[in-house]
């Protein structure tokens, strides 16, 4: 069972269509106990740095994602999810993060548009099998991550600078574009975090 963090700031909607069309049982909730019983969790996100993380803390939730990562257990951030993963983000002022993967979140430079909006390719920085092969990825963002070891970067994209696409520290694995928006390339991407096979 895939358990979805609903935590108010999340696309929960196209999200579960994609792992349903995949057959993949799922479930969504913002209760600790519910979510603790699943085998592997996502963390969505849509919006703003600050008041994402400021849903979490009067859930509770911020204390549960970090247990459940110490638990060694996987973990999926998408998009703003991701970003939330890291220590601190400078969007709209400074906001702590859950600092399970330790590096920034900053704003876009660069580029033509403040946002980053629409299909761009993703590219492996390696050989991780999470993320084995070059696609196109939907991106909706205008800030990114900068993990403090270059090396948690599995896969990047280029819009103005070379971004993080996709990121990996151990049980933790994180997407900046949307798997669910991202056609057959996003669907195999969320089957291989559900069968395990990274």
């Amino acid at each position: 069972m895939i358990g979805l963090v609903d935590y108010g700031v999340g696309n929960i909607g196209s999200l579960g269509n994609a792992l349903g069309y995949l057959g993949l049982q799922y479930t969504y909730s913002a209760d600790r106990s519910e979510l603790d019983a699943c085998q592997r969790l996502i963390l969505p996100g849509v919006g703003a740095f600050g008041p994402a993380r400021e849903c979490l803390r009067q859930l509770r939730l911020d204390e549960f994602l970090r247990e459940w990562c110490a638990s060694g257990r996987p973990l999926l951030g998408i998009c703003l999810g991701m970003q939330l993963l890291l220590s601190e983000s400078t969007e709209h002022g400074p906001h702590t993060g859950l600092d399970l993967i330790p590096g920034q979140v900053v704003k876009i430079r660069g580029a033509r548009r403040d946002v980053h909006m629409g299909w761009n390719r993703v590219i492996p920085s390696g050989e991780d099998p999470f993320i084995p092969e070059a696609g196109y990825g939907y991106f909706v963002h205008s800030y990114h991550c900068a993990p403090t070891d270059g090396t948690t970067v599995i896969a990047h994209t280029a819009y103005g600078e070379t971004l993080a696409a996709a990121i990996r520290q151990e049980n933790i694995l994180a997407v900046q574009f949307h798997p669910e928006k991202s056609w057959k390339y996003g669907l195999n991407i969320l089957r291989r975090f559900a069968d395990g096979a990274f």
